[in-house]
């Protein structure tokens, strides 16, 4: 198994957080590997994001190079595989937290579908937003979307409205007031189809990624 942190190497260089490049996104993923798996570990560095930079140091970067050698020559064939045409996304954050995706294509910015989609589930940090947004639009039959198949057994959304504005509501207001605080600043550790979010004082939110859409799978 590839360790977590050379997992993400494999995706430092796609980060972008400022303007397009001369190069197109393509040409800096293909430029990025061929660096790695020549171990060319100053040419590879170059290509990484300066919000990258800022995480990982020169010296740790290429102490991960060195004492992974088999690993980074997997991440870099990966990388170099032919695929379809780079999407180029970026995303917009307000002050409360709120982000909207946006879409490069046929030479302009646009706003990703994503952005009419009030309850998404596209990703860990959109399903808890949307999840926290349902619970305060009391939509129960929404909420039940985001209820693991391994949990459905003997529950709708009559038996979950009952339940989260009777004897649960005072701990799920408490929860989703928390998860709200802390959504502006979260950070999401994700591992294949699971993913974890801390927040508050302690609590963690456990997701799950079932028929391509996240869920929640426990909120402590």
């Amino acid at each position: 198994m590839v360790p977590r942190f050379l997992a993400s190497l494999g995706l430092l260089a796609l980060a972008c957080g400022g303007p397009a490049p001369a190069q197109g996104p393509r040409d800096v993923v293909d430029a990025y590997a061929r660096a790695l798996s020549e171990g060319r570990v100053d040419a590879a560095y170059a290509e990484l994001s300066d919000e990258a930079k800022k995480s990982i140091p020169f010296e740790a970067f290429q102490r991960m190079v060195r004492e992974n050698p088999e690993e980074v020559r997997d991440i870099a064939k990966t990388l170099l595989r032919p695929s379809g045409p780079a999407l180029v996304t970026a995303t917009v954050t307000a002050p409360n937290g709120e982000s909207l995706l946006l879409v490069y294509e046929g030479g302009a910015w646009r706003v990703d579908g994503s952005a009419i989609d009030l309850y998404s589930q596209a990703t860990p940090e959109t399903a808890v937003r949307s999840f926290v947004r349902a619970y305060e639009n009391k939509r129960f039959d929404v909420l039940m979307r985001f209820v693991p198949d391994g949990k459905r057994e003997g529950l709708d959304a009559k038996r979950l409205e009952k339940a989260w504005k009777g004897e649960q509501k005072a701990e799920m207001d408490r929860l989703t007031q928390a998860l709200t605080a802390a959504l502006a600043t979260a950070r999401f550790e994700r591992i294949g189809e699971r993913a974890t979010m801390a927040y508050g004082a302690g609590g963690t939110v456990e997701l799950v990624r079932e028929h391509g859409a996240w869920k929640v799978e426990e909120l402590k």
